[in-house]
């Protein structure tokens, strides 16, 4: 049943259409929202209706290859997610390039399915890779579910889900996981397994779910492992087909998969996966612009196909990642997008000193409207602990002991006037018990979010938890080669660890917890997990102390 092209592939309707639009040189937010309107309005579904319903009986293989997973969960609804994939690791994943097929689903309220709260039938269409997003709604608050799918006598594993209290109920306690950054190629997903048995309300993926570059057939790292990869993996992710290969393959993982049936997601992305370090509508290599919002448009509808997000609105111009979640009235998570919408990085982007164009006031990380609705979020919370979780590093972060450092261009150091907006809203605004969550860096840092940070006794208005990477960088070592100069550079720098792992954080009225959670190995299987750190910090008296 693999997939033969009769008629112009995905990929080269997405380059035409970008052409079409005759981009030029116009600003780059015109390319970063041309990219998002032909990722949502290309072969969509609705425009093929007669297409034929696959049989159940033609699907000779397990369809469910890829997992089951669930995420934005609200008060009364949550969003199931499988993808079909006899064949996931070949174009098109041994399915028809056109035809829908009836997914069965089923969402209970035990784990035998003997109380079946909620089913119904979902269609998966070629256009969308056959993949499944099912909005269930009228589920009851703060409870745990489980669900499964079906497909004529293949079943999906089960997963385990959970909605959000009441945003008016009083919460004693909510604990969640902060992970990011598995480069497949870099090492097993071992921090997965591991998480999937902590007793955890939900995980934010905070970016770089995947990444973009050629994967040999070894798999990198994973030597172990006794499969070849194909060549389709041998060459940077371009192609509306790239992308999607690329979920299959990262998606194949066991213990990805587990982490996912045990918990609700809530997801943003980073650079990697559409390429390292763009900015907005901007690549990092020379690309022209047609070429660009091609490539942009096939990541984003490729992310989108493979997470459990709900359907952007129709005729959308971009898919919109930064969005709010209560949870109760314990905690206010304002998830951030600070790539979508970024100014070029300065100077040249990696690590530089400040320059004038670095400083340049009009220089945004989240864009004009996203700061806004930042801000008057902040404004309207009631919530004990304001939540961000977002990608790059907010805090300031030298290089050196010297009074001027090198700083990163790519993170918060190199947009210090769009830091200091941040701060000042914080500052004007009164928010309290403020609580920033960071991936990116591959490394666990503690850090304290001062209001000057040219003054290391200036107010502490919150605390940023930077989360170590899932896989990236491989096995990493507690105390990295600048560990020394990295923390007398910076003594808002409560804590450094390089190894791998995740974060577990614990929200109640009295304290924000972090448990930094680290790997002894992922460069071979069976690697130990232990904690290499606890910290706290006292509602309404931010600052990190050990616990």
């Amino acid at each position: 049943m693999a997939r033969t092209d009769q008629q112009p592939s995905p990929d080269r309707r997405l380059t035409e259409a970008a052409a079409r639009l005759g981009l030029g040189r116009r600003r780059f937010l015109t390319v970063a929202s041309a990219a998002a309107a032909l990722a949502f309005t290309t072969e969509l579904p609705s425009a093929h209706a007669a297409d034929a319903e696959l049989a159940p009986r033609t699907l000779t293989e397990n369809p469910f290859t890829l997992g089951v997973a669930s995420g934005d969960a609200l008060g009364d609804a949550v969003v199931l997610w499988t993808r079909l994939a006899p064949r996931p690791l070949e174009p098109g994943s041994g399915l028809p390039p056109a035809g829908l097929v009836r997914v069965d689903w089923e969402v209970a309220r035990d784990e035998r399915f003997r109380k079946v709260a909620r089913r119904g039938t979902a269609r998966a269409h070629a256009e969308f890779d056959y993949s499944v997003h099912v909005d269930v709604d009228g589920l009851d608050h703060d409870r745990v579910y489980w669900y499964r799918f079906r497909v004529g006598t293949w079943s999906s594993p089960v997963g385990r889900t959970r909605t959000a209290p009441a945003r008016n109920r009083h919460v004693d306690r909510v604990r969640f996981g902060l992970v990011s950054c598995q480069a497949y190629e870099d090492g097993y997903f071992t921090a997965y397994k591991h998480l999937a048995e902590e007793d955890l309300d939900a995980v934010f993926h905070v970016g770089d779910y995947i990444y973009e570059y050629a994967i040999d057939a070894a798999g990198g790292d994973r030597k172990y492992t006794d499969r070849t990869l194909p060549s389709l993996f041998a060459h940077e992710t371009t192609t509306l087909a790239d992308y999607r290969l690329r979920y299959s393959l990262y998606k194949t993982d066991p213990d990805l998969q587990a982490a996912h049936a045990a918990f609700p997601w809530y997801v943003t992305w980073d650079d990697h996966e559409v390429e390292n370090n763009y900015a907005a509508g901007i690549p990092e290599k020379g690309q022209s612009p047609e070429a660009f919002v091609a490539r942009c448009a096939a990541a984003t509808r490729a992310y989108w196909e493979n997470m459990p997000l709900r359907m952007p609105q129709p005729n959308a111009t971009e898919l919109k990642l930064y969005r709010r979640h209560h949870y109760g009235r314990l905690a206010q998570f304002d998830i951030l997008d600070t790539r979508q919408y970024r100014s070029d990085q300065a100077n040249g982007d990696g690590w530089q000193f400040p320059t004038a164009e670095s400083a340049d006031p009009r220089r945004t990380l989240m864009g004009a409207t996203q700061e806004r609705w930042l801000l008057d979020g902040f404004r309207s919370s009631r919530a004990v602990w304001n939540v961000v979780p977002q990608q790059v590093v907010l805090s300031r972060r030298k290089n050196t002991t010297a009074e001027v450092s090198k700083l990163s261009m790519d993170a918060w150091d190199g947009y210090p006037a769009a830091r200091e907006r941040l701060l000042a809203g914080v500052e004007d605004i009164g928010v309290e018990n403020l609580v920033v969550l960071t991936g990116d860096v591959h490394v666990a840092y503690a850090m304290d979010v001062k209001r000057d940070f040219d003054d290391p006794d200036s107010r502490t208005v919150g605390v940023e938890i930077v989360g170590t990477s899932i896989a990236s960088d491989g096995d990493g070592a507690e105390h990295p080669a600048n560990w020394a100069t990295l923390t007398a550079a910076n003594p808002h720098l409560k804590f450094y660890d390089g190894r791998r792992g995740y974060t577990a954080i614990t929200l109640d009225e009295e304290h924000a917890r972090a448990d930094y959670r680290v790997v002894s190995h992922i460069t071979r299987p069976g690697g130990t997990v232990s904690t290499a750190a606890s910290f706290v910090s006292e509602a309404y008296n931010p600052g990190l102390q050990r616990a």
